[in-house]
């Protein structure tokens, strides 16, 4: 059953051709249950974000946060931006937090940004390692509107969900996960965070060779989300997560981190998502993003395929698919290889499986076929220089290659098929990509692999393999809707005297607005300053009203209380300092 999609982002027809397997990702915005401090979060981090930003950002941001009308008042709805982000040929949905990488790379192959819907609470203003919708839509969303870029974006995703995890990669990606919603969390015991950050550090330093997801995931972040542009003299910032964070963007133009001219280098460079980074890169110009990118692919076992690339999705122990020379595609969970002078000589995969060709599921090789398992010869047969695949129909009958015939087939690499061949698959161009035998025996030597009991044995056609990539084939041919959650983001606690604070927010920001309001500027300070003495925001908001309306003597009321909370405070200081100063 496909997943009911929020009835406000159904505009874009980019999310209705999504699969189905990535529409189980998306959650409805619920616009309305963002209170007046989340909105208040959202305005302060935008206008400090965009009044330092003007000088410091990549000009295609600022013209971006224009094109895709991305409110510095508001927090943006995912329909208004759906309905803007169309025009430049983007969609955008809400999802929980973050999500697993190849999902998230694949939602960008389709033009569509994932956006974290939660926002940060106002005590992690500055930095959340949790993702939110300050970080995704003030981050991610402006600078898509520049065309190099988004198609860089696109051609990341469809490169990076290929990419093949190792099984540590889903424990690290899950424990990484946990501790971001732990860390956004209210009163978290400091033990409980620091359990998990052992478990993160841990796994980090014991995940063995990385995987191509952990290298790719690497490059993901040196430029999507921490990427500078220019020079390492002269940067400007194009990363999303330095986009969104006011403490970051601030700190990366410093002497005190190094900036790095970006190569393809950064994808052996580690990451720590909980801390400020200590050194980033610097590409020369969107272009040369893409280009480090197809250096990178052609290091994937998507294009070089090989015993290596289906090594690697053997230790993966999750779905992939391998393609051979003649394009029939095998996908399952791989589990042995044969190997005869470097080359595979027998492949087998167990669980469901099913076969392929261009991405489309032959008809009656899907997963109820192959429901135990499949296994197949590659390679060229003993002491014929022609592969099978290059057979023309005449050679094909010279061999015994054909329907109705007995034979037996010796593969170069030990392996013999005996049978009568009952019916052979072809692909348009008319070559041979699959012979189906009946009453077949296959061994290795003297090891048997298949058995005439079993059934019909299906020979898949192919010298080599000439591709593996992460994932299946087909879509449709296996049952993705399998995706749980084991941890779901934090909600801020609600209470009588947090439900009062709100209705304070709420009544400058009605005020503000020119909407009726419960309580004018001074009862709202009179009520803040007895009962929510620690709260700072709501103060430079009022203090805002104040000078707005020239009341002298209210303003100087309040930055007397802003001055005394600096002195309870320091941690604060900077940001009451920061308001002040965007007044």
């Amino acid at each position: 059953m496909s997943p009911v999609l929020d009835k406000n982002i159904e505009t874009n027809p980019l999310i209705e051709r999504l699969p189905v397997h990535l529409k189980q990702f998306i959650k409805p915005q619920n616009y309305e249950e963002y209170t007046a401090v989340n909105q208040a979060v959202w305005r302060y981090v935008m206008r400090k974000n965009v009044n330092y930003l003007s000088t410091v950002a990549h000009k295609s941001y600022l013209d971006g946060l224009k094109q895709t009308g991305i409110s510095i008042d508001h927090i943006p709805n995912m329909y208004g931006m759906n309905r803007i982000l169309k025009e430049i040929g983007w969609a955008a949905v809400a999802v929980d937090g973050f999500i697993p990488p190849a999902a998230f790379m694949e939602f960008q192959a389709y033009n569509v940004l994932v956006i974290a819907s939660d926002i940060r609470q106002l005590e992690h203003l500055e930095y959340t390692p949790a993702p939110d919708i300050i970080h995704e839509g003030a981050g991610h969303a402006p600078i898509i509107a520049n065309p190099e870029y988004a198609e860089y974006l696109r051609r990341f995703g469809e490169i990076g969900c290929k990419a093949i995890s190792s099984a540590k990669d889903y424990e690290l990606y899950e424990a990484v996960r946990k501790l971001s919603i732990l860390k956004e969390a209210e009163d978290t015991p400091q033990q409980e965070i620091e359990e998990i950050e052992e478990l993160v550090a841990y796994l980090q330093n014991n995940m063995g060779t990385p995987s191509e997801m952990a290298l790719i995931r690497n490059l993901h972040w040196w430029t999507v989300e921490y990427g500078l542009i220019g020079t390492p003299e002269k940067p400007k910032i194009y990363g999303a997560g330095l986009l969104s964070s006011i403490g970051e963007s601030a700190w990366c133009m410093t002497e005190k981190v190094k900036k790095i001219p970006y190569s393809i280098e950064a994808a052996h460079q580690e990451f720590d998502i909980t801390k400020p980074q200590p050194q980033l890169y610097v590409t020369p110009d969107f272009a040369y993003l893409s280009e480090v990118l197809e250096e990178f692919a052609n290091t994937m076992a998507l294009r070089t395929g090989g015993p290596e690339g289906l090594q690697k999705l053997i230790d993966s122990k999750n779905l992939g698919t391998i393609e051979l020379s003649t394009g029939l595609q095998v996908s399952g969970v791989f589990s042995e290889m044969i190997l005869h002078k470097d080359k595979v000589s027998y492949v087998q995969t167990t669980g469901e499986s099913a076969l392929s060709h261009h991405e489309k599921e032959l008809v009656g090789h899907g997963t109820n076929i192959h429901k135990d398992g499949y296994g197949t010869a590659l390679g060229k047969l003993k002491g014929i220089n022609l592969a099978i695949e290059d057979m023309s129909p005449k050679d094909l009958q010279a061999y015994k290659i054909s329907e109705g015939n007995l034979v037996t087939l010796e593969f170069e690499g030990g392996i013999s098929v005996s049978g009568k061949i009952i019916t052979g698959t072809r692909n348009l161009k008319g070559k041979i990509i699959l012979i189906s035998f009946e009453n077949c025996t296959v061994k290795h030597n003297d090891r048997l692999l298949f058995r005439p009991e079993f059934g019909i044995y299906h020979l898949a056609v192919g010298k080599k393999i000439s591709s593996a990539f992460a994932g299946p084939a087909d879509f449709k041919s296996f049952n993705l809707l399998q995706h749980q959650i084991s941890s779901t983001t934090a909600k801020a606690s609600t209470n009588a005297k947090r439900q009062e604070l709100e209705s304070l927010y709420l009544a400058v920001r009605n005020y503000r607005e020119g909407k009726d309001t419960l309580f004018s500027p001074q009862a709202v300070f009179d009520i803040l300053k007895k009962k929510h003495e620690n709260d700072w925001l709501l103060s430079v908001e009022l203090y805002e009203l104040a000078k707005e309306d020239n009341r002298e003597g209210f303003l100087n009321e309040i930055k007397e209380h802003l001055e005394d909370l600096k002195l309870k405070n320091t941690k604060i200081k900077h940001l009451i300092e920061d308001g002040i100063a965007l007044v």
